[in-house]
This record gives C-alpha cells, sequence and structure tokens, in this order.
C-alpha cells in the first residue's frame, strides 16, 4: 500500500496527463456504475442482453445484465490501479495507452448498455 502512495505522488509530480487520464477514467466509470444500476428493472422478466448479427436481440433475465456494473467497478478501479503499476515498470507512455484504451472500453460499454436499452 505504500508503494501505491509513493506511484501516486510520483505521478502527480512529474506526469500529469497519467493523472488526469486515471482521473477522466474514475469519473466515466462512476458514471457508467451509476447509469447501468439506475437501468437495471429488477422487475421485468425478460430484458435485451444481447445482439447478434444472425440471431437479433437475444432475451434473458435482468441479473445478467449486472455484468454492466460489474465492468464499471472493473473498469474504475482494478485499471487505475493497473495504470499505477504500468506506470511503475513501463513509464508514462504505456500508462497513458493503457488508459486511453480502458476509456474506449468505458465508451463502447454506454454504447452497448444503450442499444440494448432501446435508448438510441
Amino acid at each position: 500500500m505504500n508503494t501505491l502512495k509513493e506511484d501516486f505522488t510520483k505521478i502527480y509530480k512529474t506526469s500529469r496527463g497519467v493523472l488526469a487520464l486515471m482521473i477522466l477514467n474514475l469519473i466515466l466509470s462512476v458514471g457508467l456504475l451509476i447509469f447501468s444500476v439506475i437501468n437495471l428493472n429488477p422487475n421485468t422478466a425478460v430484458v435485451k442482453i444481447g445482439y447478434g448479427d444472425i440471431g437479433g436481440y437475444r432475451d434473458g433475465t435482468w441479473v445478467e445484465m449486472i455484468t454492466f456494473p460489474l465492468l464499471a467497478l472493473v473498469f474504475g478501479l482494478l485499471h487505475n490501479i493497473i495504470a499505477l503499476r504500468i506506470f511503475h515498470k513501463r513509464g508514462s507512455g504505456m500508462a497513458q495507452f493503457f488508459l486511453i484504451t480502458t476509456i474506449a472500453l468505458i465508451f463502447s460499454t454506454f454504447l452497448v448498455l444503450i442499444r440494448l436499452l432501446g435508448e438510441i
């Protein structure tokens, strides 16, 4: 735990870009968490859980939609800790690449969730 604090202070002093991406990653993942929890709808018997090119939308139960809040937690917490480790071992360039990829994954998760909810 002490090395995490040291890594945060090193990022704050040397690479503000990585710090900004980490904060953006955390904010977007919290937004995804809130949006996905609000739209869980446990009263609904059947929800759209996936889309396939051949079969169209697949039906399932609302419990299967819990994957979206879990993804938000993984993207927000675990990926920031992984980015700290990457920064410590590989430098700021690789950490920025990893965080930008994670932010793109969060946007694509938002897109998939919105399409499954039928809001677009």
